[in-house]
């Protein structure tokens, strides 16, 4: 019998959320709030501490058992991110005492003993660096092999950056776990009305491509653009192309490409939308282009076999994997490639409705409930070490 007084004392987690910004969310801000916002009220028994490094908006606080911290600097520079992953963190780790700290941004505390599970997206930079400005590119370079043997465990969102990761940094295959990404629910096939209307907004009633994703070198619109002219000389099509996505990093091949289309109408670059807005866009699309050379995942390619829209991706890294033959894949280095994948999929609709059938059964594979499960199980892993 025990004869003195028990105390509980609750498991603790930190999460580094300072990718969770209002209205603001990219691919791992998704990942992060998907994710961690399950476990947390899967897991009422731990207590979860969110580190931000800015205000937040409380929508990002799920349950009860979420403590919410704010540690200075705003991370959004090298030095800054040094700053705040190897200082201003490491004294809130002390203050709390967590059983582990989880980064979902790949970056690390290299200066605390506290165990860490980092989700690595992927490594692009190591294969492509002048992908990424030469600020980023020397910080990247110096402490990314770093991160990955600091951390007790690495998740990350395919069996293609797994197995790259192992081979760049020299990881056991043993410490990576596999944590597919989710999409959007959101995403589903849209009424003809709803197809005719967002033409109507977007198009002026003409059929279109859509692409969506941020304008940056990897995403691969400087190939893009100059096949969607191409098959528009050939083909005399009277499609446009829609652009959704905020000018990230644009380079002069990519300014070239846009430069193809002034005095046109047949480009339309619409910045970013909302999650409403974007859901229309895709829905109404003959299909959803994705042709990125360098992918850990590519979520787009699971949203558009949920929107019920053909899918054109990459016959490279990640894709394939994703894809599993639900897309139509093409050579994203060449133009020649992706300008006749445009034509195949506009002239063929055979094809067409045969790769929306594919890919409404592709898209049941990946969930955010899967992820989150999946997840968990790697958090477990880390916390038996």
């Amino acid at each position: 019998m025990h004869d003195g007084p028990f105390f509980f004392i609750p498991m603790k987690i930190a999460v580094n959320t300072r990718l969770l910004l209002k209205d603001k969310l990219d691919g791992i801000g998704w990942f992060t709030y998907e994710t961690m916002r399950r476990i947390a009220r899967q897991h009422p028994e731990v207590e979860f501490h969110f580190i931000f490094d800015r205000p937040f908006s409380k929508d990002f606080i799920p349950s009860k058992n979420v403590f919410a911290h704010i540690v200075p600097p705003p991370a959004r520079h090298p030095v800054l991110m040094k700053l705040w992953y190897d200082m201003a963190v490491p004294l809130l780790l002390r203050r709390i005492k967590p059983d582990l700290f989880i980064s979902p941004d790949a970056q690390c505390s290299l200066t605390t003993s506290v165990p860490q599970l980092i989700v690595i997206h992927d490594i692009n930079f190591e294969h492509y660096p002048n992908d990424v400005p030469v600020s980023f590119r020397s910080y990247l370079s110096v402490r990314s092999k770093k991160w990955a043997h600091k951390a007790v465990r690495i998740a990350t969102v395919s069996e293609f950056s797994k197995q790259d990761i192992c081979e760049t940094y020299g990881v056991e295959p043993s410490k990576v776990d596999v944590v597919y990404n989710g999409a959007n629910t959101l995403y589903a096939p849209v009424s003809e009305e709803v197809k005719l209307a967002t033409k109507n907004r977007f198009t002026k009633g003409e059929d279109y491509f859509v692409f969506v994703g941020s304008i940056h070198p990897r995403k691969n619109l400087q190939r893009l653009l100059p096949a969607f002219k191409a098959f528009k000389k050939r083909t005399g099509s009277k499609m446009r192309l829609v652009i959704v996505g905020s000018a990230y990093w644009k380079n002069e091949e990519i300014n070239a490409g846009l430069a193809l289309f002034e005095g046109t109408e047949d480009l339309v670059m619409v910045g970013r939308l909302n999650a409403e807005e974007l859901k229309d866009v895709v829905g109404s699309a003959t299909a959803n282009v994705y042709v990125s050379y360098f992918e850990g995942f590519g979520i787009p390619i699971v949203e558009g076999f949920r929107a019920g829209v053909p899918v054109i991706t990459s016959n490279v890294t990640s894709m394939p994997e994703v894809a599993n033959g639900a897309a139509l894949l093409v050579n994203p280095f060449s133009i020649e490639s992706i300008s006749e994948g445009l034509e195949r999929i506009a002239s063929d609709d055979a094809l067409r409705a045969e790769l929306v059938k594919k890919g409404t059964e592709r898209a049941a594979f990946f969930s955010w409930d899967k992820a989150a499960m999946a997840l968990w199980d790697s958090i477990e892993k880390a916390l038996q070490k």
